[in-house]
C-alpha cells in the first residue's frame, strides 16, 4: 500500500468500530487464511472460493464481517462530502434510488438523505452481526436456518454504499489517491458474493450502466452484455 493510501485508509476514517475476530476460534484462523490469500497476490477469484473440507456458513460470516469493515473504512474516507445537501436522496446515478425499510421506525419504504440512509444501514447491520443467534462466536453453536437469506440483505445492502460511492463521490477518491483500492475491494466483493452466489442480478445494474466504471472494472466489463430490464427506463425505486 502507498504512502498516500496509508494516510487515506487508517482507523481514524472508519465509519464505524471496527469488528474483530475472537482469537484461537475457527473464524479468526479462516480470516486469517482469507487475508494471506489476499496478501500473497492470489487470483482474486481462486482467493474467495469455499477451502476443500470448511463449512460454507462459517466462509461467509468471515467474509460478511470483513466486507462491513473494509466498507466503513471506504465510507469514512468521504463521508465529509456525502451531505444532506450534496446527497438529499440516497441513489445510484439519475435511474436507482434506494428507499430504506425496517422494523423499527420505517415499515414502508422510505426516501432519506445519503448520510441518515448510511446511518440505518450500518446501524442494522451492526445489530446483526453482533446477534448471537445469527452469528453465533461459540464453537459448536449452529448459525440460524436463514442466514443466508440474512447474509444476502446484508451484502445487498453493503452493495448500494460500493454504488453511491462510485457514482456520487469517486471524484474525491480519486483525489485521495485511493482508486486502485478501492477498485480492489469492489472486485474481491463482486467476486465473492457471484462466486458464493449471495446477490441478485438485479442489484448490479446501476454500475453496469456507468460506463467510467465499466471501463476501470474488468469485471464489470465482461457483464456489458446484460440485457437491462424495461425498469431501468425509468428511475427505479428499490428497497429492501
Amino acid at each position: 500500500m502507498s504512502i498516500a493510501l496509508k494516510q487515506v485508509f487508517n482507523k481514524d476514517k472508519t465509519f464505524r468500530p471496527k469488528r474483530k475476530f475472537e482469537p484461537g476460534t475457527q473464524r479468526f484462523e479462516l480470516h486469517k487464511r482469507a487475508q494471506a490469500s489476499l496478501n500473497s497476490g492470489v487470483d482474486l477469484k481462486a482467493a474467495v472460493q469455499l477451502p476443500s473440507g470448511e463449512d460454507q456458513n462459517d466462509w461467509v460470516a468471515v467474509h460478511v464481517v470483513d466486507f462491513f469493515n473494509r466498507i466503513n473504512l471506504i465510507y469514512g474516507t468521504i463521508c465529509e462530502f456525502c451531505t444532506e445537501r450534496t446527497c438529499p436522496v440516497m441513489s445510484g446515478g439519475p435511474k436507482y434510488e434506494y428507499r430504506w425499510q425496517d422494523d423499527l421506525k420505517y415499515k414502508k419504504p422510505t426516501a432519506l438523505p445519503a448520510p441518515q440512509y448510511m446511518n440505518l444501514l450500518m446501524d442494522w447491520i451492526e445489530v446483526q452481526i453482533n446477534n448471537e443467534d445469527i452469528f453465533p462466536t461459540c464453537v459448536g453453536v449452529p448459525f440460524p436456518k436463514n442466514f443466508l437469506q440474512i447474509c444476502k440483505k446484508i451484502l445487498c445492502r453493503l452493495f448500494r454504499v460500493f454504488v453511491h460511492v462510485y457514482i456520487h463521490h469517486f471524484d474525491r477518491v480519486i483525489v485521495m489517491g485511493a482508486e486502485a483500492h478501492v477498485n480492489t475491494c469492489y472486485k474481491h466483493f463482486y467476486y465473492f458474493v457471484t462466486e458464493m452466489n449471495l446477490i441478485d442480478r438485479k442489484e448490479l445494474e446501476p454500475l453496469l450502466e456507468d460506463g467510467r466504471i465499466g471501463q476501470d472494472l474488468e469485471v464489470l466489463s465482461r457483464l456489458g452484455d446484460a440485457k437491462m430490464s424495461s425498469a431501468i427506463q425509468q428511475r427505479a425505486y428499490i428497497s429492501l
